[in-house]
This record gives C-alpha cells, structure tokens and sequence, in this order.
C-alpha cells in the first residue's frame, strides 16, 4: 500500500483458463473499462453491450448472463493479448475517452459538474490530486517552527497525520486507546462490520485490493488503518493511551496549551501553534436513562464497550436497541443464546442488499490484482450511486399531497421498496409485520442495509421482540410498563452515542477564555463543520454539520476537509502569519444556509420522534444536507 499513488499491480502469468474462471468473479462494468485501458480501443464501450442501469451495491449493471458473458469472453481475449506483449499499456485515455467511459460505466450521463470530482476518484494518472503541494513552496524555517497537535489516531487523525507528513510539518497524534481506527478500535462486538462498500471505504490515495470481504468486519477494518499507520510512516507521531483534559488558545504566544493524561493518571501540557479535532462524533457511548439499570447484577455493557471474553452461549440476553449495532448483533448471536430479547424504541428502516455479506472471492481478487484500472474503477461504480443520488428521495415536496406518509413521490416508492421487502419476509406473520415496518417517513432515520439476516432472527423461536417501553432494570430482568417481566443474564445496550456533545469531555477554550462547549451549547457550529470563531488555528474533522445520512463515506468528506485544513494552514505560513480564523458573518451565513437546507429535507419531519440526528430542542445540528459536488 503505497503514501499516495496506485497499489502496483502484480503481472499476468496465468494460463488462459484460470483467467477465464477468475473473469467469472469480476464486476463486468469494471471488466470493461479495463479492456480499454488493456487495448486502447474503446469499441467494447460503443457496441449493444452496455450496463442497463445501476443502484446502490450493485455491481454487474443489470446485464443479462449472456451479456456479461459475451463481455468476459471479448476481456478474455484482451488479457490475453495484454499478457503476452509483457502488460504494457498503450497510452492512457484522453480526457473525452474517459467521460464516454465514466457514462458507460453507470448507464447515464456523468454531469459536467461532476467530472472533475470523478476524476480526482478515479486518479488515473496516479496523482494524488487532494494532496494540494504546497510544501516545497513554504521556506522550510516557517515549516519547522509550526507544530501541529492532532487528538484522536482513527480514519481522519491518520489522514491528517499523512497529509501534515508530506507537508513536512512538525505533528504529534494524541490517541486516547492503545491502538488506532478509532471506531474500528472501540466497536468490537459480534458482527461489527461496515456499511459501506470496502473498496470504496479506504482512503482514495491508498486502495486496498486484499478485502476478504465485500463490507469487512471489525477486525480486517482495524489492520487496514494500522497499516496504514505504518506505511504512511507516522506510527513515531502517535502517543497512545494520552487523552486530551483541555486545550487553551493564549493571544500573546498565538499557542495552544493542550493539557494531556498521560498513561498512569500523570499530567502535562504540550505546546502547538495549531490543533486538529479528529476526534470523530459517535465516540462517547450513551445508556439509556432507566431506573435501576445499575442495580442488574449480570454483565451489562455498551456496544461500543464490549467485554472482551464475554460467553453468551445459553444465556438468556437482552439487547436494548434496534439501530445499526443491534441490527449486526442479533444475528450473529441468536443461534448461539439460549433467549435473545430485543427491545425496540422504533423500528429501522432497511433496504435490500443481498451480498452484504459476501466473501470476496479469489476470482474477484484476481481482478483488483492484476487488472489495469479495475479497482479504480470499481471504486467509482460504488461511489456514484452512494454519491448524491440518494439525496432527492430525502428532500421534502412540498406539493406532494400525503406528508403524513412520505415527502415525495421517489421517496414513496422507496417506502413501498422497503415495505415490501420487509413483508415478504415475515410472511403472514402480521404481529411482526406491525412491529417491524417503521411508524415514520421513509429515509428520515439512518436507514440500514439488510441482506434477511434481520428478520431471519427475528421470527427464531429463541428470538422476541418486545415494543412495550422499558420502565425499569431489577437485578436479574427487565421490567416494562405493562408490568411484563423479563428474566435476564446478560444486557447488551445498543443505544448510540452522545452524537451533539462534540469533543466532549474536554474543554477547549478560544480568545479571551470563551469555552467553546458554552458557546455551542447544545447547537455546535461551524463553518463547512470544520473552522469556528473565536478560536484560532482550530479545525475539525467530522465536525458538526458533516455527517452523511444520504450516501458517500466518511473517507471522502474528510479527505475534503483535511484539503482545507491544509490550505488554511499553507495561507499562515505563506503569509508570515500567526493565526487564521473565521469571521462570525461568514460562519454565521453559512449556518443560516445549512438550517434553510435542513428544513427542506426528510429527517426534519414530524412523524421522527425519536432520532440521534436531533438535539434536546428537536433541531438537527450534525447533518449534512448538501451534495458532495458542492461540498
């Protein structure tokens, strides 16, 4: 895994039929834009073999099986002959050849827009093209002499890390655990795994083709970032088991005092012109507030707190909670406990993604080894439908004429979608049915993937869902309002995060001692979520208004934000200055515009009474409501 660049691909040596069964396994779309870049013929592009269409984790583009198999066959040849000329490529496509191919690849046209944001995806040219570099511009005196503290060692702390490294800037990582990933570290409970495609989900400067699965788990997740951690050359810059107490700004100096616990409980404080929050929002497990839940005598944790060791193998257990930990959890345990009760505040929504617990099998990984460009390729085929096509089945109509039902007509048809794929599978349950078809508009809580592990588990003898409210926790069950009792040895609390108490528990206090936890209260601000006045040379990664509820990943809004970051940091240095920081109209406009956008879309509807993405005032502050070409 390279620090920018391409993964080098591994020469052909295969026979003709190992590459002929390895094609089985490839992603056609992908397999054809590859040909082109093997051939530098774009015919097979031009030609009545076309993908028909593309949605979200679908990978062969709705070709029939003897379409894709005339294209494997037409790539067969093509690998071929690339592998006896000594894989040399012709040369690259032209800017117009790999617009056509773009369109090809996802069945419509790529819009003008968007073509430079697919290019800086696809980085065919092998450049780096978030890496903005400056260095070599900035004298090396005002480099060294600005120190740069980053807290937090998961996705954006390391990719904050990596960019400062080729900077040439002076940085220190204070990591809180003893390892990196940050949530991949901390989620380590049964069937943790992401939910968004791995190819996808990786920094775009550093692919990884050696997923063993399509959406990998905890564990695989984990090694990636702590490869990278190496690779990247930063492992020296982190101190583990430090948690940031407080950050103080102080005028004179133009300094940040960032106070530290260090391992064994001992203080001390470190100086920095600058300091990067990477400290992600779902990082801060929260329990629910019910009676007596500290008087259960069993083994009681968060999801985000698992007992390592913890043997639930017939036991009777409780899992409070039915949002994304639950909907991994209960699965994956149901066979083995004795009892699994689920209580359920409201139900999820889920869509159908029928391999979201595939193997990435040896042909597949075959192609992303040895084919020219398929991984890049492949990456984009998950990235367009993720991008900013889920966002007009969440943005509200107001002419649509049932609001109590759905905002618009697409966001019906997802309703009907959803419903439908979640009915077929209980059957004629209708108690169930009732349960688990949400009571809320389509797409206006996080919506989950779902490949009938689900609702298998649900309907298993050993398996209840319970809709009564919690009243309160005894020492050895779970008592509800209706006075049903419920024996149990194990609770297992899947019940989110503190997701709007942004860098919380620390303090972090700007000019002229504003703390900035008072000056959000409980409405975190921040222009483009990531710079806010008052405090000097303080930027934050994830930060409020950056969450994505409709699509695209993580990685990528944070590899736009860490480009920012870097341009504020180049225009101090630059610019013989000490310090840079918004202006209150500029960030004050700014969120006017974000709130004016959040209104107008689905997760601000009235029938949500019970969501993460909301405050104590029923106002949503985490959300990013803009497309990712515009942000």
């Amino acid at each position: 895994m390279p620090a920018g660049g391409h993964f080098g691909l591994t020469p052909i040596t295969d026979r003709d039929d190992a590459i002929a069964a390895a094609l089985e396994e490839a992603s056609v779309p992908a397999l054809m834009m590859s040909v082109v870049h093997m051939t530098g013929d774009p015919s097979i592009l031009r030609g009545a073999l076309r993908p028909a269409g593309i949605y979200l984790n679908e990978i062969q583009g709705f070709m029939t099986p003897e379409d894709q198999a005339a294209v494997r066959a037409q790539a067969l040849d093509a690998i071929i002959a690339y592998r006896d000329r000594g894989c040399v490529l012709p040369p690259p496509p032209g800017a117009q050849l790999v617009n056509e191919m773009m369109n090809v690849l996802v069945a419509q046209e790529v819009p003008d827009e968007y073509v430079p944001l697919m290019l800086e995806e696809l980085e065919l040219d092998g450049v780096d093209a978030r890496d903005l570099g400056w260095a070599d511009a900035v004298p090396n005196e005002n480099k060294e002499a600005f120190r740069v503290v980053v807290i937090g060692a998961g996705m954006s702390g390391l990719l904050a890390g990596f960019r400062l490294a080729r900077a040439g800037i002076p940085f220190t990582i204070l990591e809180k655990n003893s390892g990196v990933g940050g949530t991949w570290w901390e989620n380590r409970y049964p069937g943790c795994r992401v939910d968004v495609g791995n190819h996808f989900y990786c920094y775009s400067f550093a692919p990884n083709n050696e997923w063993s699965e399509f959406f990998a788990r905890q564990p695989e997740l984990q090694a990636y970032f702590d490869r990278c951690m190496h690779d990247f050359g930063i492992a020296e810059h982190i101190r583990f088991e430090t948690e940031v107490v407080s950050a103080r700004w102080n005028d004179g100096s133009a300094h940040w005092s960032v106070e530290l616990r260090a391992p064994g409980g001992a203080t001390e404080t470190v100086e920095a012109n600058a300091v990067i929050s990477a400290v992600g929002q779902l990082n801060r497990p929260k329990l629910p507030d019910i009676p007596g839940r500290d008087s259960f005598e069993g083994p009681s944790m968060h999801s985000a707190e698992w007992v390592e060791g913890t043997d639930l193998t017939g036991k009777r257990v409780a899992v409070i909670g039915t949002g994304a930990s639950a909907f991994q959890i209960v699965p994956t345990i149901a066979d083995d406990v004795a009892r699994l009760t689920v209580f359920q505040r409201s139900a999820p929504w889920m869509f159908p993604n029928p391999h979201y617990h595939d193997q990435v099998g040896p042909g597949a990984r075959w192609a992303f080894e040895h084919l020219p460009f398929y991984g890049r390729w492949y990456r984009f085929l998950l990235f367009w439908p993720a991008c900013d096509g889920g966002l007009p089945a969440m943005r509200v109509d107001p002419e649509w004429p049932d609001q109590s039902r759905s905002v618009s007509a697409i966001n019906d048809a997802a309703r009907e979608m959803f419903t439908r794929w979640m009915t077929d599978q209980v059957g004629d349950d209708e108690d169930l049915a009732a349960k688990v078809v949400p009571d809320y508009v389509c797409l206006g809580k996080r919506t989950l993937q779902d490949n009938g592990s689900w609702l298998t588990a649900l309907t298993r003898d050993n398996v209840d869902l319970i809709t009564d409210p919690i009243e309160s926790i005894g020492s050895d069950r779970i008592v509800c309002q209706s006075g049903d009792e419920y024996p149990v040895d194990v609770i297992i609390h899947a019940t989110g995060f503190h997701a709007n108490r942004y860098l919380w528990p620390m303090e972090i206090v700007g000019r002229e001692g504003i703390v900035l936890s008072d000056q959000w209260g409980d409405r975190p601000t921040a222009y483009l979520g990531i710079t806010v006045p008052n405090f000097p040379n303080f930027f934050c990664l994830y930060g409020p208004g950056t969450n994505l509820a409709h699509g695209g990943s993580l990685i990528f809004h944070s590899e736009c934000q860490i480009r920012y970051i870097m341009g504020c940091i180049s225009a101090v240095l630059d610019g013989d200055h000490a310090s840079l920081e918004c202006r209150q109209e500029v960030h004050d406009a700014y969120n006017q515009r974000l709130q004016a956008e959040l209104d107008t879309m689905v997760w601000s509807h009235p029938s949500i009474r019970h969501s993460w993405y909301r405050n104590t005032e029923d106002r949503i502050y985490i959300l990013s409501p803009w497309r990712l070409v515009d942000y």
